[in-house]
């Protein structure tokens, strides 16, 4: 199991993390974010700054590495059954969603419909993608919300270098046109995992329509993908939400990728005669800092 924690560290004082992992190993890796009395980031730390241990026994610290990956956010904007009576509020939310990314940040555009396609490939050329929302048109077809986060996440597995990936998809609660299997879902999972992407996603319409059964397993998936990955998940009814709720998922990337590029990546040496899952893994600071631990980096 593995779990998150966000705590308070006093000097030499431990904030500990329970971490089982399948395999034994001798080197352990996480992730860890410090700041000062007035909540301002700590980056001049060095290993003598700092102590692990591991079940109450000391680790040696190999390497302190401070962590400084980009983010890369993929939007997708469903344009299936039902979407041209939101195309004004869509185009106001994706324009607002795309301002509100810091500059330098990748950011790809999407639709899902007849199928996913790109309208504008990873750029961080802020005009260029917003002038690709006003290529966003709608379609008579079901949007394909599962194969478009399926497709997406493929791509960012696949991607080499260190990176934050961050998926933001609007979809449909009336209507759902993906065809998927059973190990597509079980591969998605899979691979949310070990890439560490982060989800959020939001489903529009209306509730009472007697949505499909694509459409209840799609709204499934996405509560599932955004729990795993820390995203948030929403339901909307009234379309004039989506103008403001896609800047307020963009201004909280912002703030993710704020924090998420001043910490610190920490390997250490478990003690001597550790060996098997890796216990409770504890750190120590000098001085009275907060400190954010996480074992992949991410802060959604």
């Amino acid at each position: 199991m593995r779990r998150l924690f966000v705590g308070t560290l006093t000097s030499l004082a431990c904030l500990w993390v329970t971490v089982q992992p399948a395999m034994a190993q001798r080197e352990f890796v996480f992730f860890a974010q410090f700041n000062d009395a007035a909540g301002k980031p700590v980056t001049t730390l060095t290993a003598a700054d700092i102590q692990v241990n591991e079940d109450g026994a000391a680790g040696t610290i190999l390497k302190l590495e401070p962590v400084d990956w980009p983010v890369r956010v993929a939007l997708l904007l469903d344009n299936g059954t039902g979407s041209s009576e939101r195309i004004v509020q869509v185009r106001n939310g994706a324009k607002g969603f795309i301002e509100a990314m810091p500059a330098g940040v990748e950011t790809s555009l999407h639709t899902l419909s007849p199928q996913p396609r790109t309208l504008v490939r990873p750029t961080a050329d802020k005009e260029a993608l917003l002038k690709g929302v006003d290529l966003y048109t709608p379609d008579s077809g079901a949007g394909r919300f599962v194969e478009g986060l399926i497709e997406t996440v493929a791509r960012f597995d696949k991607e080499k270098g260190n990176n934050f990936p961050v998926i933001v998809m609007l979809g449909s609660l009336t209507t759902e046109g993906s065809q998927i299997r059973d190990r597509d879902v079980k591969q998605l999972f899979e691979r949310l995992s070990t890439r560490s992407i982060t989800v959020h996603a939001v489903l529009a319409g209306n509730t009472n329509a007697g949505g499909s059964q694509g459409v209840a397993n799609a709204t499934q998936i996405a509560i599932a993908a955004t729990k795993q990955t820390g995203g948030q998940y929403q339901s909307i009814a009234a379309a004039t939400r989506l103008a403001t709720l896609l800047p307020e998922i963009g201004a909280q990337i912002a703030r993710s990728h704020e924090r998420q590029s001043q910490q610190y990546r920490i390997t250490f040496e478990r003690p001597q005669g550790k060996s098997g899952p890796v216990g409770q893994v504890g750190l120590g600071a000098r001085g009275r800092v907060s400190v954010n631990l996480t074992l992949d980096g991410r802060m959604p």
